[in-house]
């Protein structure tokens, strides 16, 4: 079987530290390249030899890429895009560059595996999708930790029936300021915590309610510091989807934030019991997690280490192969961005 040539725009942290290590353990993809911008596609106003310092600064980086993984640097992303060795395109960018590359990659028959969120809007969402959709094209959007074998367990224990019957999903994620240079911080870049920590935890609720569900209310906070939400939370009503329960509707709460204390986890509050996931959504690959079900007792179910990136690209490749699957991915960025768009829409604090 021939392998899916894949290749990635920007030498970014995430790329390297989790995306390529988990590609090199899977068998029906190889590494084909990166990126790096050029001064048409960088911008900020700099003309070719001005940008020449950033360009090399930017190989640099790019270099360590090839030397750790192989394929070869392209400078400028239509140079990847276009290049006939190339199936498949890794998109790390900053939120706000998505819809762009993602489009001019689909645009070009390639297969597109976007780190989320995979737009900054529900219009642009929807024309990608449609625009995937049109061509036989995959479209991904990465939201690696539904794939972590903790959910199968934690699904695997409420069929069970070892918390009963279900009554509230609680869901934090939250790290502390990083620096005014991130791009979270940024609203021309896409940033803000909704965009970002937000959409870990309304994915959270969508796996344990099938993605019917839909926001209730929700606060997001703005500060002085910067020009995006800093932190925010909401309630949401989702649909039961153990069909041999009686109560078919359930309540969410989640909370965000990325200038707050670190905040990882996931609860599920039944009748009988509680499952608690403390390392829910950013477990490293060598991690062992654990699940912990308090009831009358507490019992701490040990998880062996997982790699939700490696099995993410799996997916990926699965979908570049089954329409079915394709379709799903569809229907699953369409209602991540609907989602969003709600919170936004019933913020309690909208600024005027």
């Amino acid at each position: 079987m021939k392998k899916i040539r894949i290749g990635i725009l920007g030498a970014s942290d995430i790329a390297f530290r989790r995306f390529l290590p988990a590609l090199k353990s899977v068998r029906t993809f190889e590494f084909a390249g990166v990126a790096v911008a050029d001064y048409r596609e960088w911008g900020a106003g700099l003309d070719e030899k001005s940008y020449e310092p950033l360009l090399a600064a930017k190989r640099e980086k790019a270099q360590k890429f090839i030397d750790n993984y192989g394929g070869k640097i392209y400078v400028g992303y239509e140079n990847l895009i276009r290049s006939e060795d190339v199936d498949a395109v890794y998109i790390p960018l900053p939120p706000s560059l998505h819809f762009r590359w993602c489009q001019e990659a689909l645009s070009a028959g390639k297969h597109v595996l976007s780190e989320k969120p995979c737009t900054t809007s529900l219009k642009d969402t929807m024309e990608l999708v449609d625009l995937a959709q049109t061509k036989g094209l995959a479209l991904y959007e990465n939201y690696a930790f539904g794939l972590h074998r903790q959910i199968s367990k934690i699904r695997e224990l409420i069929e069970e029936g070892k918390i009963g019957e279900l009554r509230l999903i609680r869901s934090a994620f939250g790290f502390p300021y990083r620096s005014a240079a991130d791009f979270r911080y940024d609203q021309k870049m896409g940033g803000g915590a909704l965009l970002d920590c937000g959409g870990y935890v309304l994915k959270a609720v969508q796996l344990f309610t099938g993605g019917d569900v839909e926001v209730v209310t929700s606060a997001l906070h703005y500060t002085d510091r910067h020009d995006v939400d800093m932190y925010g939370s909401a309630v949401l009503i989702g649909k039961n989807q153990v069909e041999a329960q009686t109560v078919s509707q359930i309540t969410s709460q989640i909370a965000f934030g990325m200038d707050n204390s670190y905040k990882c986890e996931l609860e599920i509050w039944g009748s009988q019991a509680c499952i608690f996931a403390p390392r829910i959504f950013t477990p490293p690959a060598e991690m062992e997690t654990q699940i912990i079900v308090k009831g009358q007792s507490e019992e701490i179910i040990k998880v062996m280490p997982d790699d939700q990136f490696a099995h993410a690209i799996e997916y990926f490749g699965s979908c570049i192969e089954n329409p079915e699957a394709r379709e799903t991915a569809g229907k699953e960025i369409l209602a991540q961005s609907r989602l969003v768009d709600e919170m936004a829409a019933k913020n309690i604090l909208r600024l005027s």
